[in-house]
């Protein structure tokens, strides 16, 4: 495959991946998440898969502590997030998911997994194995070609959880 090939695949895949990613994943206008600022919802994603430090988050998150400390803080406001003291060291404060905000996350990932289940009923079981078994292989791909990052991405987090 020639270069300019390759290229016009990659403008061509830059422009469909986040068409498909809103398509599939985008929630109803009234699901509480909405309201949620883009970094908050960060931090709930990466909360799904158990507490965390604030220098875990702001690891993870690749911002400093005071900007997490920040967010934390409108989280915990809004009855999403608590902070409770390390099992380990009682000196650790961890922030985790309240039952409210654990529950919209799990109302969250119930709505995105039923849009993706309504998109893939469309296809035949064969091109949902293929689907799937080229979005595997694209991320394999992908991970390869990235750059090296200190800690892992939050979107494998969702992946996980």
């Amino acid at each position: 495959m020639s270069e300019d090939e390759l290229h016009d695949q990659a403008v061509e895949l830059e422009r469909l991946l986040p068409l498909m990613m809103r398509r599939l994943f985008a929630l109803e206008p009234d699901h509480p998440a909405t309201e949620l600022p883009l970094a908050q919802l960060r931090v709930c994603v990466i909360l799904q898969a158990g507490p965390r430090t604030l220098s875990e988050l702001s690891r993870e998150l690749g911002i400093s502590v005071s900007a997490v400390t920040q967010l934390t803080d409108r989280l915990d406001a809004a009855g999403l997030v608590e902070r409770i003291v390390g099992t380990e060291d009682r000196r650790i404060r961890n922030v985790q998911l309240t039952t409210a905000g654990a529950e919209i996350m799990r109302v969250r990932r119930a709505a995105r997994v039923d849009r993706a289940v309504r998109a893939l009923s469309l296809l035949t079981p064969a091109q949902c194995e293929d689907v799937l078994r080229n979005i595997r292989r694209l991320l394999e791909a992908a991970t390869e070609a990235a750059p090296p990052r200190s800690c892992e991405d939050p979107i494998t987090v969702r992946q996980e959880t």
